[in-house]
């Protein structure tokens, strides 16, 4: 619930951004602290940063130096990903409200008044919805379209469509959504399934403001495969169907075979269309049983009972409210 005076947390992923982080911190001043600070609320800033090569780590250390009691560091051992990096700063933040955005700034930092805005008025969970989405290809449109959809219609909650991360979470929701430590995150899914009173604020995505994408097809692929399999049984159910199938052109073809053999006056050579079904049978059956190596693979995984992530460095004063 809302005080008179609240503590904003913003958690920003990191990773090999040096050419973003200055024009990101002239914005975060700007568009979000100084508003804040005019209304009487205060702010941390916690950089999680997911083993970067360039200078990233160097000019945050600069920022804490200059401003201790604002930007704070977690730098990790190596690169465990964006999923785990956010869920990282959400584990060490003090904050009413918890807020994951992009170093890129293609999440422009005041939308983020915007969503404190509503969460003043009740809400737990503020996401952000893209009205459009600048400098994006018709590709990525198209595939980003179909997956968010496709996903909606095969889990059993709301997962709102045409948004990323980049959401708000009150203090509740945040500590609904450490007590999830799975290894496979899809944080933007995570979020959604805790519930609690949900609403959305509308901004158009700019354009990546310097550097390279660091979500490049493969990892787009494997963030959707992590949101399928950590949310929906479709793609087991997917080879039970393919199974069912199969075993039925199996059985046309079986009586196919006798009709001609019996009825007609055709030699039935039958090599070809022996392989032609050991063939397609077997890929079926590597097709399933890949499938369910997925899911065991994970369970696998999960079950070591590893960290999440392991932390190289810190700055800042943290209240580090679950285990890694």
């Amino acid at each position: 619930m809302y005080m008179q005076s609240s503590l904003h947390s913003l958690v920003i992923p990191v990773f090999n951004e040096e050419s973003v982080l200055p024009e990101l911190k002239s914005r975060l001043f700007s568009e979000f602290i100084e508003p804040l600070k005019k209304m009487g609320d205060s702010v941390e800033v916690i950089f999680v940063d997911d083993g970067s090569k360039d200078r990233s780590l160097d000019i945050i250390d600069d920022l804490h130096q200059k401003s201790p009691e604002i930007f704070k560091l977690i730098s990790f051992s190596r690169n465990f990903g964006h999923q785990i990096a956010i869920s990282a700063g959400i584990d060490h933040t003090k904050g009413d409200t918890i807020t994951v955005i992009d170093a890129d700034l293609q999440d422009p930092p005041r939308v983020v008044i915007e969503m404190i805005d509503l969460w003043k008025n009740g809400y737990d969970v503020v996401f952000a919805k893209r009205k459009k989405r600048h400098s994006e290809t018709i590709f990525k449109l198209l595939t980003a379209t179909l997956f968010y959809r496709a996903l909606k219609s095969s889990t059993g909650f709301d997962i709102p469509l045409d948004t990323g991360d980049f959401r708000l979470m009150g203090r509740n929701a945040a500590n609904a959504l450490i007590k999830m430590r799975e290894r496979h995150r899809f944080v933007r899914g995570m979020a959604a399934w805790v519930g609690f009173k949900q609403g959305y604020v509308e901004y158009d995505r700019e354009a990546r403001f310097a550097g390279e994408t660091k979500y490049p097809l493969s990892k787009m692929i494997r963030l959707a495969w992590d949101g399928f399999t950590g949310f929906s049984l479709i793609p087991l159910r997917l080879a039970t169907f393919i199974g069912i199938a199969s075993a039925g052109l199996s059985i046309a073809l079986t009586f196919w075979t006798l009709f001609v053999r019996i009825f007609t006056n055709e030699a039935v050579k039958g090599w070809s269309s022996l392989m032609l079904a050991v063939l397609f049978i077997g890929g079926i059956q590597l097709f399933a049983i890949g499938i369910l190596g997925e899911y065991v693979g994970r369970i696998f995984e999960q079950t070591k009972n590893r960290p999440l992530y392991l932390i190289k460095k810190s700055l800042g004063d943290f209240d580090v409210i679950s285990k890694p």
